[in-house]
């Protein structure tokens, strides 16, 4: 059967070439009516892990209203932005909206505060990492084929849920090595000590957008702060202003969503130029070339990189450190961190499934994390409520 060979018109030499791929662990025969990226984006969508992440916490929980975003909401975001990106820098679209659509499905339920509870959990059973879960879940925990475990995604996507934010080896690493990833890697090599490729890069800097845009908009919605605070961020000011000045009085809704729509605009149009000017300056000639470049080929001007600290450094103690949240975190962590003990001594209150993977005493406490990190927050509450006969009102 003929392999599908569908190249962009303008795909530039320093793009991933689907038909050029480095291959899956599984070899497989080639589709005929899709490339090997656009596999990995289907793959990604009909896992029973993607479709949990629309009852997994963003920074609200679902309790809070049905206007606030989810892991799935943001993440279907994260591949609109990628996607923007890899267009108008020649890039293979589909392998950065897989990467995009991937970056989170290792989270567990509750956001940050469920993966600080896991991370306390596991501190002596080799620790938790979403980046690294995502592999697990993609390469192990899906079961959804009959020849192996897993996805069996591309290196190519692979390497850019592992290390879509830089080098995990090496002198640009930034964070120790997990666990699974050193052993993953010494079975299926995904060249830890080098930059990924421009599309997970495009998809990396996408979720940073979609986070600094989004949760405005959320953080705004939900009363934490006003338009008339998070003006005394600089590069929120002047677009306000411009609002103003276009617009007059508006409504407080249509300044918001205005607002929420410049920064996107801003950001990306500042993306754009900015990485073309790197790849310009750098003239690299392949998608190693990129991968070895050193830096980042895909990234902020310096100008905008301020605005997006700035932008942190305000939603930090205004929106993530609100009172309101924190307490929230604080019922979410207690629900995780009581769920692990219980689990972990009597494997059989878990499913029958995951009650047989974890009868042996070697390895049990990650297949106790695995089937936690899986769950949904509403699926975690149900499981208190069962195992303690209590229920936790975390909205």
């Amino acid at each position: 059967m003929a392999t599908l060979d569908l190249p962009p018109a303008r795909r530039a030499v320093y793009a991933c070439d689907p038909a050029a791929s480095r291959g899956r662990l599984f070899p497989e025969h080639a589709s005929p009516t899709r490339t090997e990226f656009q596999r990995d984006r289907d793959r990604i969508i009909h896992s029973t892990a993607f479709r949990r992440l629309a009852h997994k916490t963003q920074v609200f929980v679902p309790l809070d209203g049905d206007h606030f975003r989810t892991r799935l909401t943001h993440t279907i975001e994260v591949g609109q932005i990628a996607r923007a990106l890899a267009r108008a820098l020649a890039l293979d679209e589909d392998l950065a909206e897989a990467v995009a659509l991937a970056h989170d499905l290792g989270h567990p339920p509750f956001g940050h505060a469920g993966e600080r509870a896991l991370q306390r959990c596991m501190a002596d059973h080799g620790g938790f990492d979403h980046n690294a879960q995502a592999l697990r879940v993609v390469t192990l925990l899906e079961r959804r084929y009959a020849r192996y475990d897993g996805l069996d995604l591309t290196f190519e996507t692979l390497e850019g849920v592992v290390k879509h934010n830089g080098p995990l080896a090496g002198p640009k690493a930034a964070r120790v090595l997990p666990a699974y990833v050193r052993e993953f890697d010494a079975q299926f090599p995904l060249g830890l000590d080098t930059f990924a490729s421009a599309e997970a890069q495009a998809a990396a800097i996408a979720d940073d957008i979609a986070y600094d845009a989004h949760d405005i908009d959320d953080g705004l919605r939900a009363g934490l702060f006003t338009l008339e605070d998070i003006a005394a961020a600089p590069f929120i000011g002047v677009m306000l202003d411009e609002i103003a000045a276009v617009y007059g009085a508006i409504e407080e809704t249509r300044i918001i969503h205005e607002l929420v729509r410049r920064v996107i605009t801003r950001f990306v149009e500042d993306v754009i130029v900015q990485s073309k000017k790197r790849l310009a300056l750098t003239a690299p000639q392949s998608a190693e070339d990129v991968r070895r470049a050193g830096v980042a080929m895909v990234a902020f001007s310096p100008p905008m990189a301020e605005a997006d600290r700035s932008i942190k450094a305000f939603l930090f103690p205004r929106m993530y450190r609100h009172e309101k949240i924190v307490g929230v975190w604080t019922r979410a962590e207690e629900v995780i961190s009581r769920l692990f003990p219980v689990y972990l001594a009597d494997p059989g209150l878990m499913s029958a499934e995951w009650a047989e993977l974890a009868r042996a005493e070697q390895g049990r406490a990650r297949h106790v994390a695995d089937y936690i990190a899986g769950m949904t927050d509403r699926f975690a509450l149900g499981e208190y409520r069962r195992l303690f006969g209590e229920t936790v009102a975390l909205g």
